[in-house]
């Protein structure tokens, strides 16, 4: 009888090593699935703009008499704010991107599949 339940605690180990892999090597499909669409999408719309922007070019008008404004020194620290204001908007917006494709954007499983719907920790962070 102890052997059966050693061998039976030894099946339940394996089991639950077997299941982790199992949820690693799909987290890692779907990450690559992810990815491959992404980069479909970047090819295809890289080449429709490489397609489109090459009769435009022979096409384009060139413009006569344009003056450009002067550029004052007192310009360019002015920039700065607005400058890290579009890279934290920017990395919001990456963030929910990533949470919308499937992934936890939460400390807690950042970078793991969400397969249990959504994420309390996730949409708090996403509402800050």
């Amino acid at each position: 009888m102890d052997e059966l339940e050693t061998k039976t605690g030894h099946f339940h180990t394996e089991l639950g090593v077997l299941k982790q892999q199992i949820k690693a090597l799909i987290e890692e499909n779907k990450r690559l699935t992810i990815e491959n669409q992404q980069l479909r999408k970047v090819l295809k719309r890289e080449t429709n703009t490489a397609q489109t922007t090459t009769p435009q070019r022979k096409q384009a008008p060139v413009a006569v008499h344009a003056v450009p404004a002067p550029v004052e020194q007192t310009e360019m620290p002015l920039a700065l704010p607005i400058d890290q204001a579009a890279a934290v908007g920017e990395g919001y917006d990456n963030l929910a991107r990533l949470y919308h494709e499937g992934f936890h954007i939460c400390n807690v499983y950042y970078g793991h599949l969400r397969t249990e719907g959504d994420c309390l920790f996730c949409l708090s962070f996403l509402n800050k």
